[in-house]
C-alpha cells in the first residue's frame, strides 16, 4: 500500500540517511532511527552509508541488514530449511514445505516438558491453618514457687491447640517481653504444622529458676516456668498413652500400681528424725506345678519412657529420690506431696 524499508515497495536506504539529515538540525542529540538495509549490500555499500551520515552532519547512525540475526520480529520471505534446518531433530520429523507440522511440535514441547520437569526440584513449603476469629481458649492461673503467671491456650474447632499466651511478672518487664515473643514462636509453630508432642518433649524437664512446688494438685513439682506450662498442656491435651511415652502423668496416675501384684506405699514420719520408707506389699503367686511348654513368640517391648530428672527438694534444695511413684528428699525427709 505504501513504501516501507522490506518488501518490493522499499525506501533506499539512503532515503532513511536523508530524512534523518533533515531533522538533525533541530535535535540536539542523535537520532534513535535504525537504518535498514537489504540483505545483498555488501560491505562497500555499508561503508559508503556510514561516510555519508557524516557528510550530512548526523551524530549517530544504526544499521540493520535483512536475516542477519536467528530471529528478528518482520521477515519478507521463509527460510529454507535444508540441513540445517528443522530435519535436524528427529522429534519434529514429518513438515510441510520445511515447516514443522502441529503434531511435531507439541510432542517437541511435550518432551521438554519432560526433561524442565527432571531438572526441577520441588520444595514443599509448610502451609499456615489460621484460627477462626471466633475460637474457644482456656485460661490456666499457674504458681511456681514464687512466681505467679496466667497462660491461654487458644484451640481450634476440633479442640487441637493452636495458640498460646504466657503472662508472666509485670508489663513491660524483660521477662514479659522473653515470655510473650516465646509464646508467638510457639503459635507460629503450632499453625504450620508443629506436633504438639515435639513442644512437650522439648521442653518438659527443662531446670531453671524458678523452679520448686505449684499449686496444681495433679502436677505438684516444676523444675522450671516451661516445664510446668508445657506439661500443664500435655495433660490438657494428650492422651495418657502419649504422656506415659514422655514420662509426663498425673498425681492420681501415679500412686496406681505399676506392676500387677505390687502395691506401694509411701509412709512418711514428720519427726525430726524422719526417714521417708517404702513398704512393699508383694502378694506371692499361689504355687502350682506348671510343664515346660515351648517357648511362644516374643513379647513386644513397652515403649521406652524417657529418662525423668529428680527434681530438687523445695525446701532444703537438695536433689530428691525416687521413692516408688514419688520423690523423697534424703536430708530433710520432705516428700513430693504423696501420702
Amino acid at each position: 500500500v505504501f513504501a516501507c524499508s522490506m518488501g518490493d515497495n522499499t525506501i533506499h536506504y539512503m532515503g532513511h540517511i536523508k530524512m534523518m539529515a533533515a531533522a538533525q538540525p533541530f535535535l540536539s542529540g542523535a537520532i534513535s532511527k535504525t537504518c535498514n538495509m537489504p540483505e545483498d549490500v555488501t560491505v562497500e555499500d555499508v561503508e559508503e552509508l556510514h561516510i555519508e551520515s557524516w557528510r550530512l552532519g548526523l551524530k549517530a547512525v544504526a544499521i540493520y541488514r535483512d536475516n542477519c540475526k536467528v530471529a528478528q520480529p518482520l521477515a519478507t520471505a521463509k527460510k529454507g530449511h535444508g540441513k540445517e534446518g528443522f530435519g535436524d531433530d528427529p522429534a519434529l520429523a514429518g513438515t510441510v514445505d520445511g515447516a514443522p507440522t502441529d503434531a511435531a511440535l507439541a510432542k517437541k514441547v511435550a518432551e521438554l516438558e519432560k526433561e524442565i520437569e527432571r531438572h526441577t526440584v520441588f520444595v514443599k513449603q509448610p502451609v499456615r491453618e489460621r484460627l477462626p476469629n471466633k475460637r474457644r481458649s482456656t485460661t490456666t492461673k499457674f504458681r511456681v514457687a514464687d512466681c505467679e503467671g496466667y497462660f491461654t491456650v487458644g484451640e481450634y474447632d476440633d479442640g487441637r491447640p493452636g495458640e498460646v499466651f504466657i503472662s508472666v511478672s509485670k508489663q513491660g518487664s524483660t521477662l514479659s517481653g522473653l515470655m510473650d515473643a516465646f509464646a508467638v514462636s510457639i503459635s507460629l509453630g503450632l499453625q504450620h504444622g508443629v506436633p504438639l508432642s515435639t513442644y512437650v518433649k522439648k521442653y518438659s524437664n527443662s531446670r531453671f529458676e524458678p523452679s520448686g512446688m505449684t499449686d496444681d494438685p495433679e502436677l505438684r513439682i516444676a523444675t522450671s516456668l516451661m516445664d510446668y506450662i508445657f506439661r500443664r498442656i500435655a495433660v490438657d491435651y494428650m492422651s495418657r498413652d502419649e504422656r506415659e511415652e514422655l514420662g509426663i502423668l498425673t498425681q492420681q496416675e501415679r500412686i496406681q500400681p505399676t506392676l500387677p501384684g505390687v502395691e506401694e506405699a509411701v509412709v512418711v514420719d514428720h519427726g525430726s528424725d524422719a526417714v521417708a520408707q517404702v513398704t512393699l506389699d508383694l502378694v506371692a503367686p499361689p504355687t502350682a506345678v506348671v510343664d515346660a511348654a515351648p517357648a511362644g513368640p516374643p513379647k513386644m517391648a513397652a515403649p521406652q519412657r524417657n529418662e525423668v530428672i529428680a527434681p530438687l527438694c523445695y525446701s532444703c534444695g537438695n536433689e530428691m529420690q525416687r521413692a516408688g511413684s514419688c520423690y523423697v528428699c534424703g536430708s530433710c525427709g520432705s516428700t513430693s506431696g504423696c501420702s
